[in-house]
């Protein structure tokens, strides 16, 4: 009996009827990939469209039994080839994993599957006056089950913090089939050591994550206040950026347009449309900076005083939908740059204080290498999206040396490779150089913890 035989018998003939094993060649070529645009080599064995923890069980145990590699997978979203389906590996898909198990306003909790995407749990909590504050750009395809494999920040993640901040409990099936449930349910808990945390930004290798108990926030009160502002370069709007940070103003939402970007997103949108929402076109750059709650207007307008100190031209709205239609080219950043080639989207984040050095050396690389880099910014927090466009299915060399170059400068200017999307396969060789080698050598072992068959996510992260 080989181990697809196995995997049969294990999930039963109604479930392999229903779909939940494939080795369809169209379902296995769509998982080799992800939106980063990397293509794993090779062909995966078969895929589990898991809607149950059985069958995740199920896969877990016969790629123990028979030591076959596993590859985790939720919506396929991801930008650093974590997800992406290898040669000969089982892919455990947990997308169809998308039920919202329950809403507790009075803990102010949710209990999840996987697969939900952030919007539909964000849509299930409005009535309740509640929301869950991990907003990636993407969350309308994303799904809470990446948003923790990843640790994924977001649009909000300055305020309100990263993924991990909002997971309170898992539910994650080990390499060898076992369900463990971590965490707690209450607000405090600290017994033992937080495995809880561990699980998140794991990205696959450390088990397959199966449920969520997540925090959820009430609805902030008042109203939003909204501050669009243009600078000559991006230089200076980084640096008015921090000045809004050091002046212990606390923004829900800043974003960074540079040059580059703008004049993409006007190409997609239309220059009306960009001429509409920022009052000016072409050049410069863009800082876009939201508060929320019932001190927004005066927040907003201290803010706004710093910017004009530092250079920007400032417009200030409380108009609720004129907010919106900021974030939303915002959120068009990614779709107008995919309209014009292949994208590599990257993720470096500095402290930030160093924004307007990063910004810089962004410039420096690309003018070595003879490329536009577009560049992005949650500018709250100092995370840095640089885009390389390209052609054809590779990356050419040269994308990935200025790629490396960057990585290193992040590192330098006290930063790290990445602030949301993960290291998956496209970081990896980078690694080593902001870990130092005793803690990548304790993280390798800690790993062989939880996975000593070396079945899950083979290949990823650690290489």
């Amino acid at each position: 009996m080989d181990v697809l035989d196995w995997l049969k018998a294990a999930l039963g003939d109604d479930a392999v009827a229903a779909g939940v094993l494939s080795t369809d060649e169209a379902t296995l070529e769509a998982a080799r990939t992800d939106r980063s645009g990397w293509v794993a080599s090779g062909r995966p064995l078969a895929v589990v469209n898991a809607t149950t923890v059985e069958h995740v069980q199920a896969a877990m145990r016969a790629a123990s039994e028979f030591r076959v590699p596993v590859v985790p997978r939720g919506a396929g979203t991801g930008l650093a080839g974590g997800a992406n389906g290898t040669d000969g590996a089982i892919v455990v898909s947990v997308a169809g994993m998308n039920r919202i198990l329950e809403i507790s306003a009075e803990d102010e909790l949710a209990v999840v599957e996987p697969g939900v995407i952030n919007g539909d749990l964000n849509a299930a909590l409005e009535p309740f006056g509640l929301w869950f504050a991990p907003d990636p750009a993407s969350r309308a395809i994303a799904s809470v089950g990446g948003n923790i494999a990843t640790n994924a920040g977001g649009l909000l993640c300055a305020k309100y913090g990263v993924t991990r901040e909002a997971v309170l409990a898992l539910d994650v099936v080990l390499a060898d089939g076992r369900l463990l449930r971590t965490g707690h349910r209450t607000v405090k808990g600290v017994t033992g050591y937080d495995i809880t945390a561990l699980f998140v930004g794991s990205e696959g290798t450390l088990g397959v994550i199966v449920g969520a108990t997540v925090r959820v926030l009430p609805v902030t009160p008042g109203t939003a206040t909204t501050i669009g502002a243009l600078f000559p370069d991006v230089r200076s709007a980084a640096a008015a950026a921090a000045a809004v940070t050091a002046s212990r103003l606390r923004p829900a939402v800043m974003e960074l347009l540079d040059a580059p970007s703008l004049e993409r997103i006007a190409a997609y949108l239309g220059e009306q449309t960009i001429a509409e929402a920022f009052g000016a076109t072409g050049g410069g750059s863009y800082l876009l900076t939201q508060f929320d709650g019932l001190s927004s207007a005066t927040d907003a307008a201290a803010a706004a005083d710093v910017i004009r100190a530092s250079g920007g031209t400032v417009r200030v709205s409380a108009d609720a939908a004129e907010g919106e239609r900021l974030l939303a080219i915002r959120r068009a950043f990614h779709p107008a740059l995919e309209a014009t080639g292949e994208v590599l989207i990257e993720d470096v984040s500095v402290p930030r204080s160093k924004m307007p050095e990063m910004f810089a050396a962004i410039e420096r690389i690309g003018e070595r290498y003879g490329i536009a880099i577009p560049t992005v910014a949650h500018a709250g927090d100092g995370n840095l999206h640089p885009n390389f466009v390209y052609t054809g299915e590779e990356v050419p060399e040269k994308v990935w040396d200025a790629a490396g170059d960057m990585f290193r400068t992040a590192i330098e200017l006290g930063g790290t490779l990445t602030g949301e999307h993960g290291v998956g396969v496209l970081k990896r060789r980078w690694l080593g150089d902001e870990l130092g080698p005793d803690s990548y050598d304790l993280q390798v072992k800690l790993k062989s913890v939880f996975d000593p068959l070396g079945i899950l996510n083979p290949g990823k992260v650690f290489g």
